[in-house]
């Protein structure tokens, strides 16, 4: 190998900013989890003083993640460390309501027990509260890292920067994925492969509201598609599988994909219901 090319690769690893690898970042989130939600964690604490100890170096530990990140002379770490953990409780009741709406929204669920210790869209969302309350500290990359973890192992991509209210349901939840700018109500359920983007992809656009508003009590079925910052879809609104959704739509709408299917000698025509 020449050395002029380990000699490039030497000053890139110089000029690189610190960073918190991604793994210490995953680690933190699992740690936070596993203390919220004993059923997503193998430690077993033998006293109330020695959760209280666990929860005290975790913060410490956010402390030190943060101390780490690029440019952080722009962010006063133990604030920060401190106004997180500050906020924990809010975060702790707002999962417990995901929680269950999820099993209130499944027939196959059998426990809320289940849904905390199997289900993909649980662990997404937990990432997504967390790295939400980091991403409106002014953290940026931090957050993103936390959700991209949980993306990797639930197959959700939620953008920490997306306003999610309460009770949110993500049944399966492979292929979902909820953009930056997306504002989604309350009480909102989504299945998998449902897409919250943007119509456009130019840079210009980077600070622009791009991806759409999903108002209280609305449900995307399988493979539904929204796009636009415009966009809005009404309280109450059912959008069915596959659909492509553009324009706004109005309260108490339904939305259905309608199939043809050519054959030889004849058109058959599916209305899904």
């Amino acid at each position: 190998m020449e050395s002029s090319f380990i000699s490039r690769l030497y000053k890139s690893h110089q000029q690189c900013p610190q960073c918190p690898s991604p793994q210490k970042l995953a680690d933190f989130f699992d740690n936070v989890l596993g203390a919220l939600f004993p059923n997503t964690s193998s430690r077993i604490f033998e006293s109330q003083e020695e959760l209280e100890f666990f929860l005290i170096n975790l913060k410490e530990e956010l402390y030190e993640i943060l101390f780490m990140y690029p440019n952080r002379e722009n962010i006063h770490t133990e604030n920060k460390a401190e106004a997180f953990f500050h906020k924990l409780p809010a975060i702790y009741e707002s999962l417990l309501e995901d929680k269950k709406a999820m099993f209130e929204g499944d027939p196959a669920a059998k426990s809320e027990s289940e849904v905390v210790k199997s289900y993909p869209g649980f662990y997404a969302i937990a990432a997504y509260r967390i790295a939400h309350e980091l991403h409106e500290m002014g953290i940026k990359l931090i957050p993103r890292m936390i959700t991209e973890h949980a993306h990797s192992k639930t197959g959700i991509d939620i953008h920490p920067g997306a306003k999610i209210g309460r009770r949110f349901c993500i049944d399966h939840g492979t292929g979902v994925v909820i953009g930056e700018t997306t504002q989604i109500g309350n009480d909102v359920k989504i299945y998998q492969g449902v897409t919250l983007g943007a119509l456009s992809v130019a840079k210009e656009d980077a600070s622009s509201k791009r991806h759409p508003t999903i108002e209280d009590h609305v449900v995307l079925y399988a493979g539904a598609t929204v796009l636009g910052g415009e966009t809005h879809i009404g309280h109450h609104s059912i959008i069915g599988g596959n659909t492509w959704i553009t324009r706004s739509v109005a309260p108490h709408s339904k939305i259905y994909y309608k199939a043809t299917l050519q054959k030889e000698n004849e058109t058959l025509m599916f209305n899904k219901e």
